[in-house]
């Protein structure tokens, strides 16, 4: 029952600017722009879609195999990893590169100031999903390039169910390479803006991408969710977090909790109800890898809040 988590390990670096960026921007001097801002709060945070997907499905007791490229910095990471237990005999590590990382300041608006570096995950296509052995499900999450349509062809090829989870990287492709991601995979899940951006760079609506998966899985934060699958239409109840934290890294938790409940052969209802949890969960702390809980944990809050046990 383990499951392959394509896509990326990163560092985030996350610092508040404890203004408004918008004071010390002159909106007719933005061509000569040149502006420094003291950030005396700053973390790090242990991120990128593979890590936190992978973290999340191990707290729900899963067996996540996370497979990245990562660089000669990825020490503190994997030691965090080895913490969990967390398989990492699928990340490489290319020494002459840094670990994806995202350099994010916040203003007291929340508005985001973001320098995103790629580093080794440029060179993903380095791993194969042919050599993993006893997989039974897996996502294709943002990534580079070249490694998403190679991993989607190579768990095609194997026959092994995928999820197909676009993202911040649906740029990088076009009309041609995502409907083609669509058609290789079993599932697709996009939040709510992203289903509306795949559906005008494929030319599908939602029933047309439905009817190519068996499900067809949009997020839509504090509504819950929608599934598309088997000609029908879903929707799915949101889960009720006891207090708003820190919203970055729900979708990762959700797809976690997807991939959860596919392995456990549960209806439609209840993978979606596990996902939204999973995401209410997270959205309680800071950060993507901060919060704490096992299956029995996560069982009763999932009975609490839906009237029925897993």
């Amino acid at each position: 029952m383990s499951a392959l988590i394509c896509g990326s390990l990163a560092y985030d670096t996350i610092m508040v600017f404890p203004d408004q960026f918008k004071n010390h921007i002159l909106p007719d001097k933005v061509h000569i722009l040149n502006v420094s801002f003291l950030v005396p709060r700053m973390r790090r945070e242990f991120g990128g879609c593979a890590g936190n997907i992978a973290y999340n499905l191990k707290l729900l007791g899963g067996d996540p195999i996370p497979m990245a490229t990562v660089g000669q910095d990825f020490g503190p990471y994997r030691e965090w990893f080895e913490q969990q237990e967390i398989r990492l005999e699928h990340v490489k590590v290319i020494d002459e590169l840094f670990t994806p990382q995202a350099f994010i300041t916040t203003d007291h608006d929340n508005n985001q100031i973001t320098a995103f570096h790629p580093g080794a995950m440029m060179r993903s296509y380095e791993n194969h999903v042919r050599d993993v052995p006893g997989v039974s499900i897996g996502i294709v999450s943002p990534d580079g390039y070249e490694g998403m349509i190679q991993n989607a062809n190579e768990f095609a090829e194997a026959g092994i169910p995928f999820i197909f989870d676009p993202g911040q990287a649906m740029p990088l492709f076009n009309g041609d390479e995502l409907r083609a991601f669509i058609e290789q995979a079993d599932y697709v899940t996009v939040n709510d803006y992203e289903s509306n951006l795949l559906q005008e760079r494929t030319g599908w609506s939602e029933k047309e991408i439905a009817s190519k998966v068996k499900a067809y899985i949009a997020t839509r934060g504090p509504k819950g969710a929608v599934i598309h699958t088997g000609g029908e239409v879903h929707d799915i109840p949101p889960a009720h977090e006891r207090r708003i934290t820190d919203p970055t890294g729900c979708g990762d938790a959700f797809r976690a909790g997807l991939i959860f409940g596919i392995q456990k052969n549960y209806d439609w209802l209840t993978i979606g109800r596990i996902g939204n949890l999973m995401g209410a969960l997270k959205v309680e702390h800071p950060g993507t890898q901060n919060q704490r809980f096992d299956y029995d944990e996560f069982a009763g809050q999932f009975r609490q809040q839906f009237g029925y046990a897993l």
